[in-house]
């Protein structure tokens, strides 16, 4: 059982309040502190896919406290360990507003929180010096296993997948409404696409690329199912990041990979082969579309939305757009593959 601490520190005089707040939510055990005379800190126990819950109650209610700063605290173990509760069946029972509805749906589907999913995609929707280093050295690893035929050497480039983090970032911005966070991801992943390619384009004109190697003929080749593989694999990668697991991601990297098509495509265009390239264009679009569309649609049916209500209106039309676009895009990318395949 994931678990997880809930550390709120407010005003003094707060702590029957918030005990009050969290009476009927599931907390396993609440304990307070005074770390000084003009705050009050207070920790609570509860489970993982528990504490978006608390989390929204407590910020709605305390968030205006000039002292208010709440933290979310992965927990390794604790003793003595938490039992599962059996839960009570009352089919009589109503949920008393819509808000109590989801909330109880949401019990039910083993993610970890809004907040802790936002921070987690913080750091891979930045254009650091970092990430540019990353992007050059996939795509160095990538041309040196297409040129030299390795699988073992694509799939290390495959691993290293640097433009999946902005993808997911781009997702989860969607689905939440945040616009600076969707900005941000999109001029980072634009980055790291055009990037990768120059450097490609250089090792293409450089270096002889011949076709019929079988590591780039496989790129030069796209089906039906091809759509079908990335947009499982997309969905898996989403479900995967909302439950915390980041060592399936490897499994969903080398599914879905963006690096290899996209240096074939580079090395292509840098050596004059450009109806080639066209078709390992059509694959690496195919890829990012089915990647994003399945990422929001994972979201979305995971119950993942901005903590206000008029936060929730602006998401509601960030994702149908999202949606329209992105399943245009695919339309058109079947229409081109059915044409050109």
């Amino acid at each position: 059982m994931a678990l997880r601490i809930v550390e709120i520190i407010v005003d003094p005089g707060s702590e029957n309040s918030i005990k009050d707040a969290v009476k009927d939510l599931e907390v396993h055990d609440l304990w307070c502190s005074r770390p000084s005379d003009d705050k009050l800190t207070v920790r609570m126990l509860v489970k993982a896919e528990q504490a978006e819950e608390v989390v929204d109650v407590l910020s709605q209610r305390f968030g205006v406290f000039e002292n208010f700063r709440l933290v979310i605290i992965p927990v390794e173990a604790t003793l003595p360990r938490i039992e599962e509760k059996p839960k009570e069946e009352k089919p009589n029972e109503q949920p008393e507003s819509p808000s109590a509805e989801n909330n109880g749906k949401r019990r039910w589907i083993q993610r970890i929180s809004r907040d802790e999913l936002h921070n987690e995609v913080q750091d891979s929707a930045g254009l650091t010096a970092i990430y540019l280093i990353t992007i050059a050295l996939s795509v160095l690893v990538a041309a040196i296993g297409l040129l030299k035929d390795n699988v073992a050497v694509v799939i290390g480039a495959m691993v290293i997948a640097p433009l999946l983090g902005p993808n997911i970032a781009m997702s989860l911005a969607t689905v939440l409404g945040d616009s600076k966070l969707l900005r941000r991801s999109a001029f980072t992943m634009a980055a790291g696409v055009l990037l990768a390619l120059a450097l490609s384009l250089v090792i293409g004109m450089l270096f002889e690329v011949d076709p019929t190697i079988r590591e780039i003929y496989l790129r030069t080749e796209i089906g039906l199912t091809d759509i079908v593989l990335a947009l499982a694999s997309g969905a898996a990668g989403a479900l995967f990041f909302t439950i915390g697991t980041s060592t399936a991601l490897v499994g969903v990297m080398v599914a879905v990979a963006l690096m290899p098509p996209l240096v074939t495509l580079g090395m292509l265009v840098g050596s004059g082969q450009f109806d080639l390239a066209f078709e390992t264009l059509l694959l690496f679009m195919t890829n990012f579309i089915c990647v994003n569309l399945a990422a929001v649609g994972v979201f979305v049916s995971q119950g993942i939305k901005p903590t206000h209500w008029w936060e929730s209106v602006l998401a509601r039309k960030s994702v149908s757009y999202s949606l329209l676009l992105w399943m245009a895009l695919l339309v058109v990318m079947v229409v081109l593959i059915l044409l050109y395949a």
